[in-house]
């Protein structure tokens, strides 16, 4: 586990990946590229993870139900069949708009199913089936490739209720302590 982020933060992008496909070691298409360092934090977006762990689904395949076509309205009722099965339940529709929540406890816009960045037309992209484990085993293969104990984080965007744009946010990690708790602890105002 790092302890320290050694009081500095740099955010340095990894250059030059290639289209992720099915398959593809992530770890390696990563060491190849980057300098790590023991104590880097190593984000890395899930469509990423998703698309090498096969986590893409092509919308010829899929037959929507009656509920996915209610809630489809002008939208592609099979890319809504596919959120109503990326979900645990829905927590508010407005047509097409779906807020729902992840089976790994996410509330978010889709259930965090999304075309963009997709491989092709026609194919929407999942969350990870466990963030948490692909963070683990891209820290373990980094490790071996790039020889740096370092943390790593898979990560969403997600927007945000009532504002512009969207956030990132780590929807898995290995190598870090995603929560500090500081019930009990003093503030500065006490």
């Amino acid at each position: 586990m790092l302890q320290s982020l050694r009081g500095e933060l740099r955010v340095i992008p990894v250059k030059g990946l290639p289209e992720v496909r099915e398959g593809d070691d992530v770890a390696a298409l990563i060491a190849a590229t980057a300098e790590l360092e023991d104590g880097d934090v190593v984000v890395v977006v899930h469509k990423v993870v998703s698309k090498a762990e096969g986590r893409v689904v092509r919308l010829a395949d899929v037959v929507p139900s009656a509920q996915a076509r209610d809630l489809a309205a002008d939208e592609d009722p099979r890319r809504v069949e596919v959120i109503l099965s990326e979900s645990a339940r829905v927590v508010r529709t407005r047509p097409p708009l779906v807020i729902a929540e992840t089976r790994h406890g996410f509330v978010c816009a889709s259930a965090g199913v999304d075309a963009s960045n997709a491989p092709e037309a026609d194919v929407v992209v999942l969350l990870p089936e466990d963030p948490d484990a692909s963070a683990a085993r891209l820290r373990v293969r980094l490790r071996e490739l790039a020889g740096a104990d370092v943390a790593v984080i898979v990560s969403d965007s997600f927007g945000r209720a009532w504002r512009q744009g969207t956030t990132d946010v780590a929807i898995g990690c290995a190598g870090l302590r995603p929560l500090l708790d500081l019930h009990g602890e003093r503030d500065p105002a006490g």
